[in-house]
């Protein structure tokens, strides 16, 4: 038997090589499956339930028929959500970002499958559809999955006719869900088209873990699900070949071989199989060199290849530790995160590889080091683009559970669905190196329940006995009385860190990882500051200081991180604004579930909620965000800046100096920077010298300047050398507009998104940071506006619109080229009274 095995083996030899070698040149479109491609194109739309406009529309009889008239709908391409051009209407939900996000949206397509495709497996793969999602094909019905942030696949061969048209409809549901931010609503993510011989690697098939690293040897576990949808058994070969890979989408140089594997698949059933290669001096997978691995994994039947798959992933190691924290390739990592929800801003839901790495990249210059997926599945483009770039991530599943939050949130999924939900996150997110924790809840009202809490984390230790399974606590004590908190591997905790000393004293936990999943909560408004108050016409002041009562300043976390040095590190809320939950502008009942344990502060919100609910606040977006929801950096940024970077010289000054009404009145100072002591300058005179306590100052503070204008200096020093500066000076009347596209170039695939600054300025160049004027944005040449935005959480513009004031002197329009053009787009930007201003972006 093992020579007639080695017989076939060599037999193939040749052929595998010579494929390989094929294949290796090939770019993947995505991981799985070769043969993939995007299903995104010539939708059609309607939206019925309930309108834009708060009217209703009767759904039509039937259109998931194939002869449905549909001519009449909207015609797009995907990703799409059918809310976010609004119109914003007051008497909506703060919450939900007073947008019209709840109806019902039909798509269709109509689409080919060429008669060579017969005897062919035919999938169709959603990375996500909001909400309730069920499926027709060709007039018969398909499947369902409701729950908006999952992504999913239907097997359609069964209802597909080759060599002639075919038509897909899609039906969404928001109206049967509720959400407690902005959900977006429709396609908002990819589809995918898939064809496999009938004996193929599965799903999500394969799951590669690396047991054993080392900076001289590595070992690759590679595990691989075969389905066999065939009416015979078979006995196929799979052929391993491990590449290195620069960005995960092409394979560069091969570094290892597999042994190649035999596997006996009996008719209509699935089989694993578990496959073993070593990889000599592996290049680790790390936050400064995010090195990625292609295994292309060949499977054959009779000397025929019958499926191909690639599967990304890289080499480290992974340990948390209750003393040590958390260790990354052997080495200590303090996880500087922050969560994120999962809307784009003037985008909204629809997802954006371009939006999404701008993002990140903006993040990343703050020293920012992991995101947390508040409070679901992420868009696989987020997991892909943070293996590339070398960000940590906190995958999490659900904000519900048995018991909801809202009516009719995942409560009524959770009996039927939250095990398929929590195998298809996993299943499908595995692979990635930058995944290091599953998190399976949020401040769920079922905390306490030991049952649910060990049930899950089984599911998930069931699926990736690999990683640690968290949930993030806001009754932290409760998780922990309860015995919940036991089923877990890491406590993650959100705020009321002033019981970690009891914690750490508790001997049941003492051996327990803890990791702030959620911290500081601090609130601003770009631009704005007030003096004697933090609130005032609805925006919030950007000194620092403003916070719900559960959370806490930048500072104070920095004071507990430094406190508790054995702690993980912390996720801060959050790294953008969002659209909806306007704190402290919002009445969210469920922000009353943060002092469960506290009457006396429920009773101060609840009642401060019912003022709030009474004004009815024009407020659409969150203040949370250490950016803003144009990607502005707010002036937290730079504190998060100087303590995350600290090798980085920079310093930070604030207030802005356009102060007219407060000649000869105080106005404070704040300075933030990676230095330890800096001296400032007010019109060339010293206001003194101030020195950082270390783990205690991460701001230095001149509180008793008095105002004249001109220009304020700070000079900041480390280690007894000049370290950095910083300059504010105060502007003159507004003269002109600039225009600052953030790239120079931008690709015509009809995707990549460039974002364009607008500053108002004066005759200086120096921005007029309490201006306002109205802008108007054109284009020209072979593009269009995207959207504009100006980070005013109070606008009620549409992100659609080409006009927009300034917000405290910047706005922003979002271009894209036409798809395979090329040529020039000028984009120009017009105001009454204001110098206009122009620039161009080269297409390619």
């Amino acid at each position: 038997m093992l020579k007639n095995k080695n017989w076939v083996l060599s037999l193939l030899a040749v052929t595998i090589m010579g494929t390989n070698t094929v294949l290796a040149q090939m770019t993947i479109t995505r991981p799985g499956s070769a043969d993939v491609q995007l299903f995104d194109s010539n939708w059609r739309f309607a939206r019925f339930g309930l309108q834009a406009d708060g009217s209703s529309k009767d759904e039509p009889a039937h259109p998931e028929e194939e002869r449905f008239a549909d001519n009449s709908w909207q015609h797009l391409d995907l990703p799409h959500d059918w809310a976010i051009s609004g119109p914003f209407r007051v008497e909506l939900s703060g919450n939900t970002g007073k947008l019209p996000w709840q109806g019902i949206g039909w798509y269709r397509k109509d689409f080919s499958i060429p008669a060579t495709d017969a005897g062919k497996k035919i999938f169709i793969d959603f990375d996500g559809a909001m909400a309730y999602a069920k499926v027709w094909v060709n007039g018969q019905y398909v499947g369902e999955w409701p729950y908006g942030y999952s992504s999913f696949r239907f097997d359609i061969t069964p209802f597909i006719k080759t060599g002639k048209q075919n038509t897909i409809a899609v039906k969404l549901d928001t109206e049967k869900y509720d959400s407690r931010w902005y959900p977006g609503a429709g396609i908002y993510r990819h589809v995918w088209l898939v064809k496999t011989n009938e004996v193929h690697v599965g799903c999500w098939g394969t799951f590669i873990t690396t047991p054993q690293v080392t900076d001289t040897a590595a070992i690759a576990n590679i595990n691989v699900k075969l389905d066999n949808q065939g009416k015979a058994p078979v006995k196929a070969i799979l052929h391993t070949v491990i590449y290195e890979s620069a960005d995960g989408k092409k394979p560069g140089k091969k570094i290892a071989v597999a042994k190649d594997a035999i596997v006996n698949i009996q008719a209509d059933s699935n089989t694993v199989s578990d496959i073993s290669v070593n990889i000599s001096r592996p290049k680790l997978w790390s936050l400064e060199n995010p090195h990625l691995y292609i295994a292309q994994t060949t499977l054959f039947i009779n000397k025929r290849i019958v499926d191909t798959y690639n599967t990304v992933f890289g080499v480290r190691s992974i340990a948390f530790t209750a003393r040590n924290g958390f260790l990354l390739n052997g080495k200590q990592v303090a996880i500087k995160g922050v969560c994120n929800h999962h809307d784009l801003g003037a985008l909204g839901a629809a997802v954006n590889r371009s939006a999404i790495a701008r993002q990140l990249s903006i993040l990343k210059k703050m020293g920012c080091n992991a995101i947390r997926t508040s409070h679901n599945p992420p868009a696989p483009e987020l997991l892909e683009l943070a293996d590339q770039m070398g960000f940590l991530v906190w995958d999490e599943a659900f904000d519900a559970w048995k018991t909801g939050k809202r009516k009719n949130d995942y409560n009524k999924l959770f009996p039927q669905w939250h095990e398929r939900d929590l195998q298809a996150m996993v299943h499908r997110d595995c692979n990635h190196p930058s995944v290091i924790i599953w998190s399976v809840g949020n401040e769920v009202m079922d905390q306490r329940d030991v049952g649910i809490t060990r049930e899950l984390a089984e599911i998930v230790h069931r699926e990736d006995p690999t990683r640690p399974v968290s949930n993030a606590y806001n009754d932290p004590d409760g998780g922990r009385e309860s015995g919940a908190a036991m089923a877990l591997d890491i406590m993650g905790v959100n705020y009321f860190f002033g019981r970690q000393a009891h914690w750490d004293a508790d001997s049941m936990y003492k051996d327990k990882p803890t990791i702030g999943s959620e911290t500081s909560s601090c609130v601003s408004s770009r631009g704005e500051y007030f003096f004697g108050g933090n609130y005032q016409n609805w925006q919030v002041s950007s000194y620092d200081n403003a916070f719900p009562g559960w959370g806490c300043s930048p500072d104070e976390q920095f004071r507990t991180n430094n406190k508790y040095p054995h702690l993980l590190g912390e996720f801060v809320w959050t790294g953008f604004d969002y659209l909806g939950e306007p704190t402290p502008y919002n009445s969210d009942e469920t922000n009353l579930l943060n002092f469960r344990t506290d009457p006396a502060k429920k009773a101060q919100l609840e009642q401060a909620l019912e003022e709030i609910k009474k004004k009815n606040p024009p407020s659409r977006s969150s203040y949370f965000g250490i950016v803003d929801l144009c990607g502005f950096p707010k002036d937290r940024y730079y504190n998060y800046q100087a303590h995350w970077r600290p090798d980085f010289p920079m310093a930070h000054i604030l207030p802005h100096w356009n102060w007219p009404e407060r000649k000869d009145s105080i106005v404070p100072v704040h300075v933030y920077t990676s230095g330890d002591k800096a001296e400032l300058f007010l019109n060339g005179k010293s206001l003194g010298l101030k020195i950082k306590r270390p783990g205690q100052d991460f701001r230095l503070v001149w509180d008793s300047v008095k105002y004249v204008p001109g220009e304020v200096k700070v000079i900041a020093y480390k280690d007894g050398k000049l370290w950095a500066t910083d300059i504010v000076k105060t502007a003159g009347k507004a003269r002109k507009l600039r225009l600052l596209p953030e790239a120079g170039t931008i690709a015509n695939d009809g995707e990549t998104l460039c974002y364009v600054t607008l500053r108002v300025e004066d005759n200086d160049g120096i921005m007029v940071p309490r201006s306002h004027p109205l802008v108007q944005f054109m284009i020209e040449g072979p593009g269009e506006i995207v959207a504009t935005d100006n980070g005013d959480a109070t606008s009620f513009i549409s992100f659609q619109s080409h006009e927009r004031p300034a917000y405290n002197g910047m706005a922003q329009v979002v271009v894209k080229a036409a798809k395979g053009k090329k040529g020039k787009i000028i984009i120009r930007a017009v105001s009454s009274g204001l110098e206009e201003a122009a620039t161009e972006v080269v297409v390619k």
